[in-house]
């Protein structure tokens, strides 16, 4: 017999977090948390589950998005979208900003709504649900009763009817779970929740236990929508946190799932996981992964075939073909030229743009050298791309010049704030100069720096291998050169950098804090992945 086809976990590698996924019209739609950076929340189509293309970003104009002082670890939290009578719907949260609301469209690839904001709902991770009886309801992770917290993580999952039409909650919120699965145990952080109906039961699905190594996807049903809702006796469905810490090519942090069934009656869910390369280190972020789903006396539970999540399964009955686009899972490579006036959707920038400080033309992008910095909280003349592989590499080739020292642009490796490295050309005592320079808390500090001497275009190279990076140079067309090896990849790393965020690789012009007239000029920017799994699987 042939061998079954198979498909690569994660499906979406990288900083692509808490995935809610919905069907409509024989496709898949699904979306993830973006947090301080902008566009907000990405979508995606698949036709099959296995071959996925960003069709476009659900917040994607200012006026939607306002992200300015923000911590990049707050912001857009947990997006849910559902489909219903013709229409697609997004609720979602901005932490630190107006919190809850929902907005819509008649196109998946938008343009979506403006938000409408939800203030009677308090907390975080709304999702819809819609009844076959023509009702809507709204459910979401709330405060304890009384707002009185019996521990530290105490929480709720809450629900109110919904007005669909009007866009507002109806009646009184009402507690469905208090605490989680077993209050006796004082589960914490029960969050994420999502209601499906089958077979006259209502499931509510939801997270537990903090969104890092103890995470995990419990289930609860009930006869009616308002409850009493019932836990499986057997959750959590879905968790890595009973696993030998010293297991190889581990997936941890395994939870806030959705789940979906095809038009086979083949059920999957889609979960964020991550990548450690030592320990719990990783620099990918929280990503996204899919796993068959059974069904065992009305009940469903995340089929793994054993107690490891798994980097293949096989393909859902009805995969066609293998992408052809972009790439998001398993090795690949992408170089941008920048040869159309638009970005493509992978692009990121740290906050609301509130004016524009870039042109594309001729296959250049020219950037604006301005005041903002990536120490601060406003929106810097940066555009990233994530890091999707915990080995792999990114090159720019860049034009920059400058007769003051604090004008710089180059290459960043950007967590958040304080964790970053960057990696750029400037000037220094009248010398043209490439600096490479770590953050702190409070400033930036130059590790090394070395003169160089054309005044052409420039290369810089990252080449990420797990718990380090090398930072390499070439000036016009000679050979590479290192500039410095192994540098700490773990100070990047969601792990000591704390927050909610992966890895972003960066073009980044900037002023530090004093006005410019300047711009750099970026040629191109490649990508390339080579995580030693993907590797040893072929």
């Amino acid at each position: 017999m042939p061998a079954q086809n198979t498909y690569n976990n994660p499906i979406l590698a990288g900083f692509y977090p808490d995935p809610s996924i919905c069907k409509a019209d024989g496709s898949y739609y699904m979306v993830n948390s973006t947090f301080a950076y902008f566009p907000g929340i990405p979508i995606f189509k698949s036709d099959d589950l296995v071959n996925w293309k960003q069709i476009g970003n659900v917040l994607d104009r200012p006026e939607q998005l306002d992200l300015d002082k923000l911590e990049v670890s707050r912001g857009v939290f947990a997006p849910a979208i559902r489909y219903h009578k013709g229409m697609y719907y997004v609720t979602c949260t901005i932490v630190g900003g107006k919190n809850n609301f929902i907005v819509s469209s008649a196109k998946p690839e938008g343009p979506w709504s403006n938000p409408v904001w939800i203030p009677e709902v308090e907390g975080i991770d709304p999702s819809m649900f819609f009844d076959t009886d023509g009702k809507a309801y709204i459910i979401y992770n709330s405060n304890p009763p009384e707002n009185k917290s019996l521990y530290d993580g105490h929480r709720t999952i809450k629900i109110y009817e919904f007005d669909i039409h009007n866009l507002k909650v109806e009646g009184e919120e009402k507690i469905l779970i208090n605490g989680g699965t077993d209050i006796s145990k004082e589960p914490i952080w029960i969050e994420g929740p999502h209601i499906f109906k089958k077979n006259g039961y209502y499931y509510l699905i939801a997270a537990e236990g903090g969104t890092a190594e103890e995470h995990s996807e419990v289930v609860f049903r009930s006869k009616n929508i308002l409850g009493p809702y019932k836990s499986y006796d057997k959750n959590p469905i879905l968790t890595q946190r009973h696993l030998s810490e010293d297991r190889k090519s581990p997936i941890t942090s395994t939870g806030h799932a959705d789940f979906i069934e095809t038009d086979t009656g083949e059920w999957y869910g889609v979960f964020l996981g991550c990548r450690p390369y030592e320990e719990n280190y990783f620099n990918t972020g929280r990503e996204t992964f899919m796993a068959p789903v059974k069904w065992e006396n009305d009940w469903p539970t995340f089929d793994l075939g054993g107690d490891f999540v798994k980097y293949n399964y096989t393909t859902p009955s009805n995969v066609i073909n293998e992408s052809k686009g972009f790439q998001y899972s398993g090795n690949f490579s992408f170089k941008e030229n920048f040869d159309r006036l638009d970005l493509g959707h992978n692009w990121l920038f740290l906050r609301t743009p509130k004016e524009k400080w870039f042109e594309i033309k001729k296959g250049l992008i020219e950037i604006e050298t301005r005041p903002e910095s990536c120490s601060e909280k406003g929106n810097p003349s940066f555009l990233g791309h994530r890091q999707q592989h915990s080995k792999g590499s990114v090159t720019v080739r860049m034009k920059f010049t400058t007769e003051k020292e604090n004008e710089k642009s180059g290459l960043v490796v950007f967590q958040n704030e304080s964790h970053y490295y960057y990696l750029c050309k400037s000037v220094k005592n009248k010398i043209p100069i490439l600096q490479l320079f770590r953050s702190s808390e409070t400033t930036i500090t130059e590790i090394v720096s070395m003169p160089i001497f054309s005044k052409n275009y420039l290369k810089l190279k990252v080449i990420a291998n797990n718990d380090g990076y090398d930072f390499l140079y070439a000036e016009d067309q000679e050979d590479w050169k290192l500039l410095k090896s192994g540098i700490d990849a773990k100070f990047v790393s969601t792990k000591e950098a704390g927050g909610f965020v992966g890895t972003i690789y960066g073009m980044y012009t900037t002023s530090l804090g004093h006005k410019s007239n300047n711009s750099a000029v970026f040629d191109w920017f490649e990508y390339k992945g080579n995580d030693e799994i993907y590797i040893k699987e072929k």
